[in-house]
């Protein structure tokens, strides 16, 4: 081609920085992005430890980790002060070491009503607290993500039980069941009448039935909420079975999906470095680590988006667990992620920078992270980031 025709072709083409649309990089088109919603609001403070933080381990006698270098359980070192929870050591760790994942602390939404389904319904939809002026607020916004996408070749999909609220909207996507989430056990009927056998005719009769009685109110009312927070969420374990499958779906026909992962309630016992929360984390990054492996050469543009709907109490309750919060933290893993950094806007840990003198901040509005990430994704100019989040500014991370 002639330099004149060249010069001709590029004076008519639209430029970046002053066209009214931004047309999406010739890469786009393959890119992968997977959202996973750890419903529940896991405890971001042992995934991320501040480990700088002497206010840290002075709110968290029994459930701290410990500080890095310091023992066989010790949080692993990051930067700027940060480290992670060691049963991620073999698993996310190589992807930080690598540059392939980037964490953003502070992060979610203004939404302050601590409620499990209020806030995982208003996150999913892509609304704050208040609504914004043309946002329709029916449809999820992965759902209009898609939308924006259409005709570009994005085949999406849901790996969940039924499709989602954040893939709910005029675009039509399929849900693959991964097969449900599995039930906890605990004392039968049967055992409970063992138990009131071995008192029954003594003084304690009376006590043991009435103590029975009120456990398993408690027990009910606990499990109950427990169940709502995790919604129809699979398992961290059921995940770790089923991400190689994830893998191949998503390398092979999709790329742009969504999975649900429950069990991140912990007011109980949530332990330390080793425990429940530690069990979870372990096998939630095992199931990442093996969705990558599965996505072989797609894994170079492939991005994953771990979530959860708000954070829990900086200090540790009574029962040695934590209770509902507000700032999380995000995890951005991928081929393409611009990583081995803590990202976003920060604050020092201490207890004069907590929320209500007892949360983490949001710093990092969740909206404006994911326009941010979809601009640079798929080359969205404002028009079209507007469809999906009015009224938001694109927070740019340089996350990809």
């Amino acid at each position: 081609m002639h330099r004149r025709r060249i010069l001709q072709l590029m004076a008519s083409a639209p430029l970046a920085f002053g066209a009214s649309r931004l047309y999406a990089a010739p890469a786009a088109a393959g890119n992968k992005l997977l959202v996973v919603f750890m419903r529940g609001a896991y405890d971001a403070a042992s995934l991320l430890v501040p480990a700088s933080s002497d206010f840290y381990y002075e709110s968290r006698p029994s459930i701290a980790i410990a500080r890095p270098g310091s023992g066989a359980d010790a949080a692993l070192p990051l930067a700027d002060g940060w480290a992670l929870h060691p049963a991620l050591a073999d698993s996310l760790m190589p992807f930080y070491q690598k540059r392939q994942l980037a964490f953003v602390p502070f992060a979610g939404t203004d939404d302050i009503s601590r409620s499990h389904f209020e806030t995982q319904n208003s996150i999913e939809l892509g609304q704050g607290a208040a609504r914004a002026k043309g946002g329709d607020f029916r449809s999820g916004f992965l759902n209009r993500l898609a939308a924006t996408l259409a005709g570009g070749g994005t085949q999406s999909a849901a790996f969940t039980s039924e499709v989602p609220q954040i893939f709910r909207g005029d675009e039509r996507v399929p849900n693959i069941d991964l097969g449900g989430a599995s039930r906890k056990s605990r004392l039968s009927d049967e055992d409970n009448r063992a138990i009131a056998s071995m008192y029954r005719h003594t003084d304690l009769d009376a006590s043991v039935a009435e103590g029975q009685r009120i456990m398993g109110a408690a027990r009910e009312e606990l499990e109950a909420e427990m169940q709502a927070a995790n919604g129809n969420a699979v398992s961290a374990g059921k995940l770790e079975q089923e991400a190689r499958r994830i893998g191949r779906f998503m390398s092979d026909r999709y790329n742009l999906g969504f999975v649900d992962v429950g069990g991140w309630d912990t007011h109980v016992g949530q332990g330390a470095a080793t425990g429940m929360l530690a069990n979870r984390l372990g096998q939630l990054g095992r199931a990442l680590a093996a969705y990558a492996n599965a996505m072989g050469p797609a894994w170079k543009q492939a991005t994953v988006v771990v979530i959860s709907e708000f954070g829990r109490t900086f200090r540790e309750n009574g029962n040695k667990g934590t209770d509902h919060g507000h700032g999380t933290v995000y995890w951005v893993l991928g081929g393409n992620v611009q990583g081995g950094r803590i990202a976003g806007r920060q604050v020092k840990v201490a207890q004069n920078t907590l929320f209500q003198d007892r949360d983490y901040p949001v710093l990092n509005e969740y909206r404006a992270l994911f326009a941010g990430l979809f601009s640079r994704l798929y080359g969205l100019d404002k028009a079209r980031l507007a469809q999906i989040f009015p009224g938001i500014a694109p927070l740019d991370l340089k996350l990809v």
